[in-house]
């Protein structure tokens, strides 16, 4: 088995950064998102909110893959999330439901409300084969790999929703104004905005992990450069005119 984990820090509050989290689907950088439905969502007796979803992702086999490895090249994700609004904790897990004899693969996310106002987000990730012919360890380090690949991608578009967010509350209501946030950005005139601030904390770590204990996290590093963010934001504007 191999594990992953990473902090995050960021400098909007948690209730923009947890939003952002649930609404992070569909973005300029998530195409290997084929549907994102929701399955069921109630507000629990302790005043939490708890959703479940299923996502359909696609992807595609590494090169030695064996034939006939597995059937096709999408996978069933079920997504659990519990909103905690008193205690401003988001916890989320999501977990592939087929294909789970070649790879199973298990993400845990946790949100929550740091100090000075700013947000810690923590990523715990599991990936464990049990395909065998001598390839598991292999199958388990390209799950791993193709995982930290990923992961920047996936952040800049959910950078991309959190700065949507942080704009649409700048924003006075008006009557008669499109009830989603991305249908009111369609049209999108002035200067780029800076992009969200935030601070990657080195503790990521992978390891064979047998224990699954996790990695504690250290101090926060300087906030990344605005300019690719900028460039993202010119993106989403031609991709939201196209829809």
């Amino acid at each position: 088995m191999k594990f992953y984990s990473q902090s995050f820090l960021y400098d909007d509050p948690w209730s923009i950064v947890s939003l952002a989290y649930l609404l992070r689907y569909p973005n300029p950088y998530s195409s290997h998102i084929l549907s994102c439905d929701v399955i069921s969502r109630e507000v629990t007796p302790a005043g939490t909110l708890r959703t479940t979803r299923l996502i359909l992702k696609t992807g595609s086999l590494p090169r030695w893959a064996p034939k006939g490895m597995i059937s096709r090249a999408e996978s069933w994700v079920l997504e659990e999330s519990e909103v905690d609004p008193l205690g401003k904790v988001m916890q989320c897990t999501t977990k592939n439901l087929d294909h789970v004899k070649v790879m199973r693969v298990e993400e845990h996310i946790h949100i929550r409300q740091a100090e000075n106002g700013q947000t810690l987000q923590t990523t715990e990730a599991f990936f464990l084969s049990g395909f065998g012919w001598g390839l598991t360890k292999r199958i388990e380090n390209y799950g791993l790999a193709k995982f930290k690949a990923n992961l920047q991608r996936s952040r800049e578009g959910f950078f991309i929703i959190l700065d949507l967010i942080r704009q649409s509350r700048r924003q006075p209501m008006t009557i008669g104004a499109p009830s989603s946030f991305l249908a009111s950005h369609r049209v999108l005139n002035g200067p780029d905005s800076k992009a969200p601030a935030h601070h990657e904390i080195p503790a990521s770590r992978d390891s064979p992990s047998p224990s699954g204990s996790a990695p504690e996290g250290s101090s926060s590093s300087s906030s990344q450069s605005a300019a690719p963010a900028r460039s993202a934001w010119t993106r989403l504007k031609s991709w939201l005119r196209s829809g």
